[in-house]
């Protein structure tokens, strides 16, 4: 990632901080005095959104921080472990408003439906104005296909978009349960129903984060990554003759690791080898989005040939 690439996407990241911040200040003064329960879980709604930019705005800066002798692969892990943590700030959250709703539905209280409907309308401009800022601004080649400083394949900045865009969604919503309690002069249970309905977006959130970075934290093939496409797109390459002891994973949502044997044709030269290397490291690159690369070179395949090979912990 450029220098340059970098800064837009934390202009970008900082412009949607911004706006979330006061989102949730707002949503959670208005709805205390409105008395709103569904303004309030949209305001946790909105917050672990705000947790959520916060991390990807730290994966943009650590991203660009140099490996060391310490961290050979640099940073990349630090944001998983803080969207980890992240997700588990969702599901307590979730309990939370979940319980409230319940104690709502047994006693019910009287909402000011008018102050719900015009701050959930202003949080769901808010929202989409930031889903605009994280959403615009990228960069295309002639052909219409995004260059390197694109989003297309930027997981990090395609969730903080997603948040956005669902946020909006929730607080229309929310609005929407206002005007009905505004215009019935009732209809309080309302306000607890749409509270639940935010807890189980927030909670299906939550899960997904939560599973997404254990993969990567047991270093699982990324998910949609097809690896036999993988494993066949370097057999194909001129002068290998297969390949077996393959692995790939992730060290964060958009940087990817692999590891594989070669096994070449004849016998060539250390620089012939060195061709081929690069040629399958080439096949790979762009294709599977690969960052990083390993690849052992061989004249004949080193035990069993299987494409994947478990590893004996035991020592004999």
């Amino acid at each position: 990632m450029s220098s340059e690439v970098a800064r837009v996407k934390e202009r970008r990241l900082a412009i949607a901080l911004g706006l979330n911040v006061v989102i949730v200040v707002v949503q959670v003064v208005i709805g205390l005095v409105a008395s709103s329960l569904g303004l309030l879980a949209d305001a946790a709604h909105n917050l672990t959104d705000v947790a959520a930019i916060v991390v990807s705005l730290v994966a943009v800066r650590f991203a660009r921080r140099a490996a060391n002798a310490s961290r050979s692969f640099g940073y990349h892990r630090g944001t998983i472990l803080a969207a980890q943590a992240n997700a588990a700030s969702i599901l307590v959250v979730c309990v939370l408003v979940g319980f409230e709703a319940v104690r709502r539905f047994l006693d019910p209280q009287p909402v000011k439906g008018g102050l719900v409907v015009i701050v959930a309308l202003i949080a769901a401009a808010a929202n989409f104005g930031a889903a605009a800022a994280l959403g615009g601004g990228q960069a295309h080649h002639a052909d219409g296909e995004p260059d390197d400083g694109g989003d297309s394949h930027d997981l990090n900045m395609r969730s903080a978009l997603l948040h956005m865009l669902s946020d909006g969604a929730v607080s229309v919503g929310v609005a929407l349960a206002g005007l009905v309690i505004l215009l019935t002069g009732g209809w309080y249970w309302l306000d607890p129903a749409v509270s639940l309905v935010i807890g189980a977006v927030i909670g299906v959130q939550g899960w997904q984060l939560l599973r997404s970075t254990a993969d990567v934290l047991l270093e699982s093939t990324p998910a949609g990554l097809d690896v036999d496409a993988l494993a066949a797109a370097m057999a194909e390459v001129e002068g290998v003759e297969s390949v077996h002891d393959l692995h790939v994973w992730t060290l964060s949502s958009d940087v990817r690791a692999l590891s594989a044997h070669l096994v070449l044709d004849g016998h060539p030269t250390l620089e012939q080898a060195q061709v081929v290397s690069a040629r399958a490291k080439s096949a790979i690159g762009a294709r599977f989005r690969i960052s990083h690369a390993t690849l052992e070179l061989e004249c004949e395949a080193c035990g069993v040939p299987a494409t994947f090979c478990s590893i004996d912990t035991h020592r004999h």
